[in-house]
């Protein structure tokens, strides 16, 4: 069988592969609303406030680590107080045939790249970066991204301001547990 060179070709390599959904139950929802609110609380914190004992919220930590649900744990950093005050939405259209993997590496490869999204529609990609102001931009435009062979056209969008920050994973986990119980009220079960 040939090797597609196509302009999708080799993405597997690059993105991140599907994943299998974790069965949850309130249990674990419970723990990662805790987490979601402080990632620091220790064990015997996390059990107390669970009605558990350490070891059982040791082992509940362990199984959501290896399953993928829990990946790190990891400090959120304020990068405008940090220094580095704008952030920016980069679309990316390449060039036609052009792979899109190559241009994924690239951009991965820049340290001002948050992250990168390959998206339907007009465009390829969808690109988040943090820079410290207006000729930083300029600059990794210029010399850096404006390089990368296949890319044929940007689409820079500055922000202007955010939302007030919200507390997303606790939110969406309390939602999860909400709609858990929901699910097992309506099969006659306990939440």
């Amino acid at each position: 069988m040939r090797k597609s060179s196509g302009p999708l070709a080799g993405l597997v390599e690059v993105v991140a592969p599907p994943v299998r959904a974790a069965s949850l139950d309130a249990v674990d929802l419970d723990l990662l609303r805790l987490l979601a609110g402080d990632a620091r609380m220790s064990q015997r914190r996390l059990a107390r406030d669970l009605g558990m004992s350490p070891p059982a919220v040791g082992e509940r930590l362990a199984r959501l680590e290896r399953s993928g649900v829990i990946r790190g744990y990891t400090v959120d950093i304020g990068w405008a107080e940090a220094g580095f005050p704008v952030t920016v939405f980069l679309t990316i259209t390449a060039v036609q045939g052009q792979s899109l993997a190559p241009i994924i590496e690239e951009l991965r490869a820049l340290p001002e790249v948050a992250d990168v999204s390959l998206v339907t529609g007009a465009i390829d990609l969808l690109a988040r970066l943090v820079v410290r102001d207006h000729n930083h931009l300029q600059k990794l435009l210029l010399e850096r991204v404006w390089q990368i062979t296949g890319v044929q056209r940007t689409e820079t969008l500055l922000t202007l301001a955010g939302m007030q920050p919200k507390h997303f994973a606790a939110q969406l986990i309390s939602s999860m547990r909400t709609d858990l119980a929901d699910t097992r009220a309506s099969q006659g079960g306990a939440a």
